[in-house]
């Protein structure tokens, strides 16, 4: 070790104690403090590790904490980032906080920002990288979907023998020949005569090799199914882990078959299905027998703000992180299959994290929530008037829509809400407002490890 990364270390080391010893954590800051010393310190603090990183818009963060699950029941110790922090400084942080293991060589799962994959891989060369999925998102950041891959390809080339372990349903992930070895995952829960199109404002949905529109056995949604192209023969890569059965789905709990072992989660939504088999998948990659990852996910731990069930005198909140068009419609789809009355919060900023650009919520198919069994509406947070705009136009009834952008006055209203069951959609920042309020009234525990 350099004499600059022993001290920039043990100034991260000590930001860190000082920020969760005093100031009730901070993912951000003891990262920042160790890379303005030392840029290149990740090379020193992952040298040891067997690192699995996970990319893609949406999913990062649940498919980070299955995985988790999943190879603790192989691994005493796994280094990971729960909260989200998945950027530079955040990825230091949590080297930062490891514990020392001498004993066996220590294994790191990884959520990653896509555009942060190449600071990861020009110091630590991974063993695997997961591919959830790649949608529209933050376009301010990112730009359109292809540009978003070249970011997260850029850092894979720097790992050319790391696994990836890609979503196999997705065109994207087949779209640039790589010399890495492949394992894909996907659904084969349909029968392969059928010959459908995606709708027709559906991203991706080109032939990578001819631009001809793809067409689809099977779509589970938005661009995400068993694809092939009529004209030139490009088509969905075999599948190493099928999904070949769907069982009982509600917003709270999904079932489903994967190679022939059963699987649930504590968890709705099809969308965090592919998250399930992604963790499925590394822990047989890392040698996790099936009947352990389906008690993996029995363990049914609540993950940070992605339909994280808080009570608050009484009510039973769902908290769901909403980012980008496809996420919300998946979510939309999800609680539309509530049986139960419920109220209905929408959350809405434009800071950096969250993307300053709303115009995604126009995307978004709030017109189908006037036929849910809502008794309540509430509007918020920084761009309170462009959510209540859009609930508007999708036809919500004005009589039970209340406007509120204080975020601690909605906490405040949630006991007297007329419904025992209550959806919060929010954007990052707005997420992280809230658990702060819902923290500070002991609804939860603050920060998170």
């Amino acid at each position: 070790m350099s004499l600059r990364s022993e001290l920039a270390t043990i100034a991260g080391k000590s930001s860190y104690w000082f920020l969760h010893t005093f100031m009730n954590g901070g993912s951000s800051l003891p990262g920042k403090i160790t890379t303005k010393i030392d840029p290149a310190i990740l090379k020193h603090l992952g040298k040891n590790y067997d690192v699995v990183v996970i990319t893609g818009t949406n999913g990062k963060t649940l498919t980070t904490a299955l995985t988790v699950q999943v190879l603790k029941t192989k691994y005493d110790n796994v280094l990971t980032n729960p909260s989200g922090s998945n950027m530079e400084q955040g990825l230091v942080t949590t080297f930062l906080k490891a514990k020392n293991n001498k004993n066996k060589r220590p294994l790191a799962v990884l959520e990653v920002d896509e555009a942060n994959v190449v600071k990861l891989t020009k110091y630590i060369k991974p063993v695997a990288f997961v591919f959830t999925n790649i949608f529209r998102d933050q376009m301010d950041r990112y730009g359109e979907i292809y540009t978003t891959y070249k970011k997260i390809i850029d850092g894979v080339k720097l790992a050319p023998k790391a696994t990836i372990i890609a979503n196999g349903d997705a065109p994207i992930f087949n779209s640039v020949d790589l010399p890495n070895p492949k394992i894909y995952y996907g659904f084969k829960n349909h029968n392969d005569e059928n010959d459908i199109k995606a709708e027709p404002n559906t991203d991706g949905i080109l032939c990578p090799v001819c631009e001809n529109i793809l067409h689809y056995h099977y779509i589970s949604y938005a661009n995400l199914g068993n694809y092939f192209c009529p004209h030139c023969g490009f088509k969905r890569p075999i599948l190493s882990h099928e999904l070949t059965k769907l069982g009982q789905l509600t917003p709270n709990s999904s079932s489903f078959t994967v190679d022939g072992q059963e699987l649930s989660i504590g968890i709705g939504g099809v969308y965090n299905i592919y998250n399930a088999i992604a963790a499925y998948s590394v822990g047989r990659f890392l040698g996790i027998k099936p009947e352990k990852a389906a008690e993996a996910f029995q363990s049914n731990d609540r993950v940070f703000g992605r339909q994280e069930q808080i009570n608050v005198e009484g009510k039973d909140v769902t908290l769901i992180l909403v980012k980008n068009p496809v996420g919300l419609n998946q979510v939309i789809d999800m609680i539309s299959k509530e049986k139960e009355d419920f109220s209905f919060i929408g959350l809405l900023n434009a800071n950096y994290a969250d993307g300053i650009d709303t115009s995604w919520i126009w995307d978004g198919e709030f017109e189908r929530l006037k036929n849910m069994p809502i008794k309540k509406y509430i509007t918020g947070g920084e761009r309170y008037r462009d959510i209540t705009f859009r609930l508007k136009v999708a036809g919500v009834d004005e009589n039970i829509h209340d406007v509120e952008p204080n975020l601690e006055k909605i906490v405040n209203d949630i006991p007297d809400l007329p419904t025992n069951k209550v959806y919060i959609l929010a954007t990052y920042t707005a997420m992280m407002q809230l658990r702060k309020d819902f923290a500070e009234k002991g609804y939860i525990k603050g920060g998170i490890e």
